[in-house]
């Protein structure tokens, strides 16, 4: 049952003590006197029964949630400026004596949001409080960008992996169903304890069990031992419902193979691409990914935030998806959704390439009015080769033909589906054009010996979209256009340095999801502080050399 918070006055005494200490306010002070109760607590009612005992005021744990990531802040430090800062003490309505709470209750209220799917009330609350203020107009100019985000986990090598996931699951069993496991393990308790007694990564030195192969073997076995005595029928049925055993029946899906020869692990083409694999069992759902040859285990963010002249730049919308989403075009219909939902939609959205593709160019204009500017990825490969690029093709829609450069015209016009799923067009060409063609070797390299030489096109809308792009991408009044996109970098350099968002601070998408809405609100709430009190951004940082080289040029 919820504690009853609306209408709470400041104490006298907190009152006149935080106006005298703090004469120029903080972000809590402001917090409360400007913006007075952003987080009520019927946003949050679902989450909380009708009746018992009451719980601590939701409002009052969302606004400590908050300045929890603008002071880049732990639970347990949370807790201890709710007892001891004199200005939280004001933004809550609490006596100057009062010992505010156990910082487990900020852990139990985020899995009640997380629970109830409520990880974005808080951050919406903060969006609805600025645009109660004129803060954010619909049908401006936002800018959107990615970022990597790192799992609370360690980053394990194979043979570290297999033991440490099996071992979590022994760990749950020992836990939920001790003397199931007793009896399971009866006679082979030192074997057993020897080799996932402790953690996998506590080990210095080479890992017990000779070499590679043997050890992977062998925990293989150990695996499958265990998964067929909690499959067996005398077992609990409710045994593989626990999240470590599911998870070690998926992980020895990938990683395992058995049949009459016994057990062995799976490599090079057998184990299922790196983006697809469980990477760590602390945190199923992190996944291995690589951007710009960088890899890494987590999550990627993607952050979308205003860029007005005459307003604070507020972040709009926080999608957060695995390490393994690596294109970020898929991103954005979502993104754009949200912001139609929340009612920010923008006129022009500025991106970088990666967002830029031939289907959303037509889908957002078309569908939402919304422009992308944006550069689209350039024909290069073909290019540096040398070789003939869709450009060189005559395409004529109507007849559904194509002219290659060498004077062949198709003799197939056929609709199909990339390896993405994107709906695309196949023209073919005879087979003996192609053979007897003095341009064959600058010609496209998808050949079949049934029908030559294959071109694969983009339905024509999208096709004119992104042929326009390019030409008009290095025009000087498009760059000019596209210049304010830069500042984004600025957004997510606050976004990890001043809330840590960079590693996150729970396990699985939806908590790490739920921390970045966190973070989000918490920079808003010191953008607008700033603006309302004329503190302007900082300057962009320029290098000593830059500096003395601009003049000069």
């Amino acid at each position: 049952m919820l504690e009853k918070r609306r209408g709470r006055q400041v104490p006298e005494l907190t009152a006149r003590v935080v106006a005298a200490a703090f004469p120029k306010g903080t972000l809590a002070v402001w917090l409360r006197d400007a913006l007075g109760e952003v987080f009520s607590d019927e946003l949050f009612a679902e989450a909380f029964p009708a009746d018992g005992r009451p719980a601590i005021s939701p409002g009052a744990l969302a606004a400590v949630s908050v300045l929890q990531y603008a002071d880049n802040l732990s639970d347990r430090q949370a807790a201890e400026a709710v007892r001891a800062r004199m200005d939280w003490k004001y933004l809550l309505g609490l006596e100057l004596t009062d010992p505010g709470f156990d910082h487990s209750v900020l852990s139990d209220f985020r899995a009640r949001l997380a629970e109830h799917g409520l990880e974005e009330k808080i951050f919406e609350a903060v969006l609805e409080a600025a645009a109660a203020r004129g803060l954010l107009r619909p049908r401006g100019r936002q800018r959107t960008d990615s970022t990597k985000v790192l799992a609370d986990v360690r980053l394990l090598n194979r043979m570290e992996f297999v033991g440490e996931v099996l071992r979590t699951a022994l760990e749950a069993l020992a836990a939920a169903h001790p003397s199931w496991l007793e009896e399971v393990l009866a006679g082979q308790e030192e074997r057993w304890l020897r080799r996932y007694g402790e953690r996998i990564d506590s080990w210095h030195g080479d890992l017990p069990g000779a070499d590679r192969e043997q050890w992977l073997r062998q925990v293989g076995e150990d695996g499958f031992f265990l998964l067929e005595k909690i499959e067996d029928a005398k077992a609990p049925a409710w045994l593989p419902l626990i999240p470590a055993l599911a998870a070690l029946r998926r992980c020895w899906d990938e990683q395992y193979l058995r049949d009459e020869h016994g057990v062995q692990a799976r490599e090079g083409a057998q184990l299922p691409p790196g983006a697809q694999r469980m990477a760590s069992p602390h945190d199923p759902q992190a996944r291995y990914g690589v951007k710009r040859g960088q890899g890494w285990v987590g999550y990627t963010l993607h952050v979308t935030e205003t860029c007005e002249a005459d307003a604070p730049r507020l972040i709009t919308d926080v999608a957060t998806g695995t390490a393994a989403d690596g294109d970020d075009s898929a991103a954005l219909p979502g993104i754009h959704q949200r912001l139609e939902r929340r009612g920010l939609l923008p006129a022009e959205h500025l991106l970088d390439s990666g967002y830029v593709t031939a289907a959303n160019l037509v889908e957002a204009a078309g569908t939402r009015g919304v422009v992308l500017i944006g550069p689209a990825r350039p024909i290069t490969a073909a290019a540096a080769d040398g070789r003939f690029t869709h450009e060189d093709f005559r395409i004529d829609d109507q007849a559904r033909t194509a002219v290659c450069p060498g004077g062949q015209t198709s003799i197939s016009w056929v609709p199909a589906h990339s390896a993405r799923g994107v709906p695309v067009i196949q023209v073919r060409f005879a087979a003996a054009g192609c053979r007897a063609c003095p341009l064959r070797q600058r010609c496209t390299t998808a050949d079949n010996p049934q029908w030559g030489r294959t071109l694969t096109l983009r339905h024509p809308r999208q096709r004119a979209a992104l042929q326009q792009r390019r030409h008009e991408q290095d025009t000087p009044a498009w760059r000019h256009r596209y210049r304010p996109r830069a500042g984004i970098e600025a957004t997510i350099h606050q976004l990890t340095s001043r809330t840590g968002l960079r590693r996150s601070r729970y396990h699985g998408l939806q908590r790490t999801h739920l921390g970045h809405c966190l973070a989000a609100a918490a920079v808003n709430l010191i953008r607008i502080h700033a603006w309302e009190h004329g503190i302007p951004p900082d300057p962009t940082r320029r290098t000593h050399l830059s500096r003395l080289l601009g003049k000069c040029a």
